[in-house]
């Protein structure tokens, strides 16, 4: 990918966020770029292909991000508070309509979403579970396989419209009470313990 095209995605991956994507044409997204039609139609084929590009550069963003934060050696507990630092960031001004429109509409780059989360996160998952049983953090009883894919199958109601109408919940909320109820479900009395007193530097740091 181009530095071109790179920027080109991530001006259509904002516009998706503030207006959702099946809203936004084609016509849209070469008017806010700047530039015609047969100009973008350089760079992608049409409106799928566009979409899936913005999925997988939006994907290739996530692996990049998390995979730094899993290689600075925190512990278990630390690590996921980064983590969801980065995902509350990236989807609190996302418009509601995004994974509703990508399922329906967008077969191809739903498949690059749904790949993500059964492959990527579960492994990313999987291996903070291992970590935090190591290091005593979380209890030593837990099945790492079942708690990855339960949490996995868990973001799919995150972004459930109907389980959570966008004018009574935002989507940052229902993650972080997700997060929060994943944290307390897994840890040890020791992770508990440490868990308390990250959590009163976090609110003194805001």
């Amino acid at each position: 990918m181009d530095t071109k095209e790179q920027e080109i995605l991530c001006q259509v991956m904002e516009l998706f966020m503030r207006y959702g994507i099946k809203s936004v044409t084609m016509d849209d997204v070469a008017r806010n770029l700047g530039m015609s039609k047969k100009t973008l139609y350089k760079y992608v084929t049409d409106k799928r292909d566009l979409v899936k590009k913005v999925m997988m550069m939006g994907r290739q963003e996530d692996v990049r991000v998390i995979s730094e934060v899993m290689s600075k050696n925190l512990n278990a507990i630390d690590e996921n508070f980064e983590i969801s630092k980065f995902v509350v960031e990236k989807v609190k001004n996302i418009h509601p309509s995004i994974f509703y429109d990508l399922e329906k509409y967008y077969s191809d780059a739903w498949k690059v979403f749904e790949e993500h989360k059964q492959e990527f996160i579960y492994d990313c998952v999987y291996q903070n579970l291992e970590k935090g049983m190591k290091e005593g953090l979380y209890r030593n009883d837990l099945n790492a396989s079942i708690i990855s894919k339960l949490y996995v199958s868990k973001m799919d109601d995150i972004w459930d419209t109907q389980l959570f109408p966008p004018g009574e919940y935002r989507f940052d909320k229902v993650y972080m009470e997700m997060f929060r109820y994943h944290i307390r479900g897994i840890a040890s009395d020791k992770g508990i313990e440490y868990l308390i007193e990250k959590v009163k530097k976090e609110k003194s740091n805001l």
